[in-house]
């Protein structure tokens, strides 16, 4: 229920000295793209290579799911995601180290872009027996190693590619930059999580697109990343070829400076704010209460038998919502209090956690067998549960956003942003392992049926085992699932009665709270 939360709370503001040392250039009233037709498709297209690895560490634990892994093994896996919320941590070092024989953003561009085609190209050799295609268990740790390094190599392409729309574009054109981003990510994303798991099932193929059935869907995922690394690696090459950068002068005109001392240095003056320590207090904690539901809805309807590329064409009729709502939202946050929306959005989202689990456990009653298509009327229950949940995502994010806007010093503007979406997405990414470590040790389950009359719990793939194989079967007595939801509930309650106060009084700080006051530690 979050890849839209993850995917759109990523931050665009890279840590660049050209943010921090000359006028945004995205502050234009009037554009004309004409001259700018073939950076802007390039810029999109580089930004849809960066959505690819992201759908697909979204679509492998939907896989992983169906191989029978357990939550702790999707919570070690979630790890792949944390690049993205990470980048801050390296984004100096993109911007300030480089070649100026090859470029200042093609010097990561270009490497990040064949890696990352060259761990396709492995994974596609061996991410079948690493699955546990042949019967074996799934290699989570090696999964997990490749596609955190994939998604590691995308965040600094995000990086090199956010600093060059500054200056591949004209300054009058920069503000299509951010449009780029958000369609380009989509497009990349739609691709390789939606599509890709329509065409890797046999059951939607066979059903809408073949005449013949077969075994295989008409896509594997093998030959689905070994295309994409051939993509990846063709396409950079064409790149670091044929495209030019040039790398414009600061407003002084000055050359870019490499300093890496006075970007870190900014970081720390940041959080010395008082401001800024009570605001990240409350980004890492705000999300806990719906933790349990966003990390683990999808894989419970996945296991209650809902396929998994029928999940994945819900997000289709849903796109206009995910269009419209940021320009709904826009008109309430435009205040001086921009975070009001933010705390009403909060009890709505806290209460569809119970209708969460309420969809979970009515699953199974309402579809035994989803081999011949969803139920009409759960189709659009399932669907209404996905609008409401991504109104209130959007509202929480859209709100959050125009605050960081708002209270940022603009000295070290990019800094500022950067730190702050940084913090927010580690405010979903630690409650969200947590959630999917402990829902296994909180579900009790019994070996029921069998020849022989055992004391088992099931807990263990041993006791599993031996249940099966004395004839039983494993039943859920009590699905951890349900007890992580109530106690996330009761947390973002008691976190509302509280935080809500917290985030009022952020809001009524004078703008002097938020100005970093040594600005020549700054300048050093």
């Amino acid at each position: 229920m979050n890849v839209t939360e993850r995917k759109k709370g990523r931050n665009k503001n890279s840590v660049s000295s050209q943010m921090e040392n000359r006028e945004l250039p995205f502050i234009s009233s009037k554009t004309n793209i004409r001259g700018d037709e073939k950076n802007i498709l390039l810029l999109f297209f580089l930004y849809t290579l960066q959505g690819i690895p992201i759908g697909l560490s979204a679509a492998i634990p939907m896989i992983l799911q169906n191989r029978g892994v357990s939550y702790k093994q999707q919570a070690e896996f979630s790890f792949v995601t944390w690049p993205f919320s990470l980048k801050l941590l390296w984004a100096p070092i993109v911007d300030s180290i480089f070649s100026t024989r090859i470029g200042r953003r093609k010097t990561w561009l270009v490497p990040s872009q064949y890696l990352i085609g060259g761990f396709m190209l492995l994974l596609s050799s061996h991410v079948n027996q690493w699955l546990g295609e042949d019967g074996t268990s799934p290699n989570i740790e090696v999964l997990t190693l490749l596609f955190f390094s994939l998604n590691f190599l995308a965040a600094t392409q995000d990086i090199a590619v956010d600093g060059w729309a500054l200056t591949m574009l004209k300054k009058q054109n920069v503000g299509h930059a951010s449009t780029c981003n958000s369609v380009g990510q989509t497009t990349g994303f739609f691709l390789s999580y939606v599509l890709f798991m329509a065409l890797e099932s046999s059951t939607f193929c066979n059903q809408y697109l073949r005449t013949i059935p077969q075994k295989e869907g008409i896509v594997t995922l093998s030959g689905f990343l070994y295309f994409w690394g051939i993509v990846f690696l063709v396409t950079t090459t064409l790149v670091s070829l044929l495209k030019n950068e040039i790398d414009v002068p600061n407003a002084d005109g000055t050359s870019h400076e490499r300093d890496i001392k006075s970007a870190y240095l900014s970081l720390k003056n940041i959080l010395k704010l008082k401001s800024v320590q009570t605001l990240v207090v409350v980004l890492l904690t705000c999300k806990i209460g719906f933790s349990s539901t966003d990390s683990m809805m999808a894989l419970k309807l996945v296991e209650a038998g809902v396929p998994k590329e029928r999940l994945g064409l819900m997000a289709i009729p849903l796109i206009p919502v995910q269009l419209a709502m940021p320009l709904v939202i826009a008109k309430y946050t435009t205040g001086p209090k921009p975070l009001n929306i933010f705390l009403k959005a909060i009890p709505y989202r806290l209460a569809f956690g119970i209708v969460a689990a309420f969809l979970v456990y009515v699953t199974p009653i309402l579809v035994p067998d989803a081999s011949n298509g969803l139920p009409f009327m759960y189709v659009v229950f399932l669907i209404s549960c996905y609008a409401l949940h991504q109104v209130c995502v959007y509202c929480m994010f859209v709100a959050l956003m125009a605050f960081f806007a708002k209270v940022s010093d603009s000295s070290v503007g990019g800094t500022y942003m950067t730190l702050l979406n940084t913090v927010t997405n580690l405010g979903g990414n630690w409650p969200t392992i947590l959630a999917l470590y402990f829902v296994d040790p909180l579900t009790w389950k019994q070996c029921q049926g069998g020849t022989e009359s055992i004391d088992n719990s099931c807990r263990t793939s041993i006791e599993k085992d031996l249940c099966t194989s004395k004839g039983g079967k494993c039943i859920t007595i009590v699905d951890g699932f349900y007890i992580e939801t109530v106690i996330c509930i009761a947390i973002g309650c008691l976190w509302y009665w509280q935080g809500a106060k917290k985030v009022e009084q952020i809001q009524q700080l004078d703008e002097s709270a938020w100005k970093i006051r040594n600005k020549k530690t700054l300048m050093r």
